[in-house]
């Protein structure tokens, strides 16, 4: 959420950058400096009236001490004026600053400099690509096809027991995404995320505290009994570790690394560019997330970008990085690089990662703060990454690695699946 000091101090800087993201703020900018000025009216008429309430109160404390009862009583009658104010006020401010706060929720993230403009993905920017890209054999076959052949995944048992987007691994395919997962948290924690194992749900507090809500309400799953959500990602729970937390420039960098399933609705997603583990309703997917000192937080999205392109290499996969042009950028972020990897049985790029500095955007949400040298509470960055998604890259390897006797295991995967050919 963007801050209120920020926007009175910088209203063109704001209006500048929502329109790279073809936002068109104008309108919800004047609206919100106009409920902004209206709280801060509202609150210093209740200070001034509960501040003279006090100063009466005193005087018919004198009063009554001093015998002067009549004139204390003619006072309480004062006082009461001044409560009845008091209360109009306070409910007046309290419906201010409801919708101040509903109408921030509305706003995304002012995008960095370096995002260009543009409509939508055919505006990124590549700034990155690397890997040859394999020949394959004439009978090359998409991975919907390969799993049916070799009897890895189970997209048909998928629909009959839950729907289209639930897919069944199986054998060797349910171990190569197993080694995925293990492989991928052995990487991140060898850099010094430490791993953990958050919940699967969330409550609304922790949807508002990463900008999954309202933004994203109709794409995740919510279980209306309880009043929870099924995460779409592990950055929700992660980040809201440190919701309503004050910490110490000291305690920079906080790196965690997790596995979870991820729940998306997905809703309207139809067609045959979705087809097999191209889009799914639930996946597996291992997370980073990092809250660092804002002075940091380049250098550690830098940092992150290239610990990706490492495990990429070792799993010899021909990939591209992408800068997000201001018309695909997510709700929360202010910078944010893709990850594709090039299915060669496809013909088509398939992203695999998103790596993202939200600076103090999430912060502000979760009221996530620290202390600096002089004592003074500044909001913290956070940032997140996957490291990585399963599904596309498991087509990746499925698609890019088949050979006429089978599929071949990467080489960095083999000590985790303990075969090196599905066939």
């Amino acid at each position: 959420m963007l801050q209120l000091q920020f926007i009175r101090d910088n209203k063109q800087l704001v209006l500048e950058g929502l329109k790279k993201r073809n936002f068109v703020a104008d309108e919800v900018i004047d609206e919100v400096l106009q409920l902004d000025e209206d709280r801060r009216k509202l609150q210093t008429e209740l200070d001034n009236t509960l501040a003279e309430s006090n100063k009466i109160s005193k005087e018919i404390g004198s009063l009554y001490k001093s015998g002067q009862a009549d004139k204390a009583n003619e006072l309480k009658a004062k006082t009461s004026e001044l409560k009845d104010a008091s209360k109009t006020l306070g409910d007046s401010l309290n419906e201010k600053a409801e919708a101040l706060s509903k109408l921030l929720y509305t706003i995304p993230n002012i995008p960095h400099p370096s995002v260009p403009a543009g409509n939508s993905d055919e505006d990124n920017e590549e700034i990155f690509r690397e890997g040859d890209v394999p020949t394959l054999n004439k009978n090359a076959l998409p991975h919907w096809e390969l799993a049916k052949k070799y009897d890895i995944i189970d997209f048909e048992l998928g629909v009959k027991i839950t729907g289209a987007g639930f897919p069944v691994y199986k054998g060797k395919g349910a171990r190569l995404q197993r080694a995925l997962i293990s492989y991928f948290l052995d990487k991140n924690a060898q850099a010094g995320y430490l791993e953990c194992q958050p919940p699967h749900v969330v409550n609304e507090a922790s949807g508002y505290g990463t900008g999954q809500l309202p933004d994203k309400e109709g794409q995740m799953y919510y279980i209306n009994q309880d009043d929870l959500y099924l995460i779409p990602t592990a950055e929700v729970p992660i980040t809201n570790f440190f919701r309503d937390e004050l910490l110490n420039e000291t305690d920079f960098p906080k790196c965690y690394t997790a596995y979870t399933p991820c729940f998306r609705r997905e809703a309207g997603s139809y067609g045959a560019h979705v087809r097999g583990l191209n889009r799914l309703h639930q996946f597996d997917k291992v997370e980073l997330v990092r809250v660092e000192h804002p002075e940091k937080s380049y250098e550690a999205l830098d940092g992150m970008v290239a610990h990706v392109k490492g495990i990429l290499r070792e799993l010899k996969l021909p990939y591209r990085i992408l800068r997000l042009c201001g018309g695909d950028l997510g709700f929360t972020s202010a910078l944010t690089f893709d990850f594709e990897v090039f299915s060669t049985a496809q013909d088509r790029w398939l992203e695999i990662s998103s790596v993202s500095n939200f600076e103090t955007y999430q912060a502000n949400r979760l009221k996530l703060r620290y202390k600096d040298e002089s004592g003074k509470s500044q909001l913290a960055h956070t940032l997140n990454g996957s490291s990585l998604a399963l599904p596309r890259v498991l087509a990746g390897i499925i698609e890019n690695y088949q050979t006429p006797e089978g599929i071949k295991i990467p080489e960095v995967l083999v000590p985790y699946t303990g075969f090196d050919m599905i066939s």
